[in-house]
């Protein structure tokens, strides 16, 4: 039930997002319990260091150079203003602090900054990740040194839908900046994008190309499409909300040991559907009120949707100090009091 495999077919993923609904969540549940805490959820908060005039012509994204969005372009943040975001999402909660910056690949000139970022988030007990973008072998193994814990660097779709959404970074670019971070030792954060205008085989080719990575990601976001005005996709067809908490349950099944972040999108979802998604295996979330560019629940929204789901973030066994945690603990018990429990009357 929880073998890690690295050898799925495309005919073996199909037949998983056909199984009737009930059934794959049923065997989504068995394999998350199997292999963690079954109500803990990984909360991690997410920063945009660096905003805009990105080369890359993504079509999903308003931090595209190559669109009108209305984005306000901003340079590099100051170490210290990131060091007091991370402070301030180490009180809320978080575990784990990632910083975006919107790049096509990290200059050499910028890479003393991010080297001072990773050190003061690191010293404040907080698990580090980056997005930059594209990395040389080189520039991985400075990341690492730095002690730079997680890299994310989505696929964002298959292989095959992937020419209608970017042409300006090819799929092997992204292939061999994981390989890249891999052998500098660091762990890998490495999801899609669902929503797009792909077809169902498209996100099972998606899922097929992480599973089948010589090692799993550790972390898998799977995100739904955030239509931004001024982008190609601003009109596409909204994806079916089961179609997406299936793609959180077959990703839960194939990569048994990862942890699935319910990502992008949540804004949209209602209390329901985020529930069916935690029910799917998905594991980890942003915590806090903005996703790089686009909106993300209210914090305490998330407190109290942990609160009625008797949901509990995930505890780090290797930093003593877990003040972080116990914070957003309190404030879903907080929560749970006063709005769940009633005296009897």
């Amino acid at each position: 039930m929880s073998q890690v495999r690295h050898d799925w077919t495309l005919a073996e993923v199909n037949a998983l997002f056909a199984l009737p609904f009930n059934d794959l969540m049923f065997r989504a549940q068995l394999v998350h319990r199997a292999n963690f805490t079954a109500n803990e959820v990984q909360v991690s908060t997410l920063l945009s260091i660096k905003t805009g005039a990105c080369a890359e012509d993504c079509k999903y994204c308003p931090q595209s150079g190559h669109y009108n969005t209305g984005l306000e372009r901003e340079r590099l943040l100051e170490v210290e203003k990131v060091l007091t975001q991370a402070k301030a999402a180490k009180d809320q909660g978080a575990s784990r602090f990632c910083m975006g910056a919107a790049w096509s690949n990290p200059k050499q000139r910028d890479m003393p900054y991010i080297m001072e970022m990773i050190q003061g988030v690191k010293g404040m007990g907080l698990e580090t990740c980056m997005t930059l973008g594209k990395l040389t072998a080189d520039q991985a193994q400075e990341l690492a040194g730095a002690g730079l814990d997680y890299y994310n660097h989505n696929l964002d779709t298959s292989p095959e839908f992937y020419g209608e959404i970017i042409t300006t970074r090819t799929y092997q670019d992204r292939l061999d900046t994981l390989s890249h971070v891999r052998d500098a030792g660091m762990k890998v954060c490495c999801g899609g994008i669902v929503g797009m205008g792909e077809s169902a085989n498209d996100r099972s080719a998606l899922l097929r190309q992480i599973a089948n990575l010589p090692e799993h990601p550790e972390s898998v976001p799977i995100n739904m499409l955030v239509k931004v005005a001024g982008t190609p996709l601003e009109n596409v067809d909204d994806l079916d909300g089961f179609e997406f908490i299936r793609t959180i349950a077959v990703a839960r099944i194939m990569l048994p040991k990862s942890h699935v972040r319910l990502s992008a999108g949540r804004s949209r979802m209602n209390e329901q559907m985020q529930a069916l998604c935690f029910m799917a295996g998905a594991n980890s979330i942003f915590y806090g009120d903005k996703l790089l560019t686009t909106e993300n629940p209210e914090a305490n929204a998330d407190m109290q949707l942990f609160a009625k789901l008797g949901l509990k973030p995930e505890q780090r066994g290797d930093v003593s100090d877990e003040a972080h945690e116990a914070a957003m603990a309190q404030a879903i018990q907080d929560q749970l009091e006063p709005a769940l429990f009633h005296a009897a009357v």
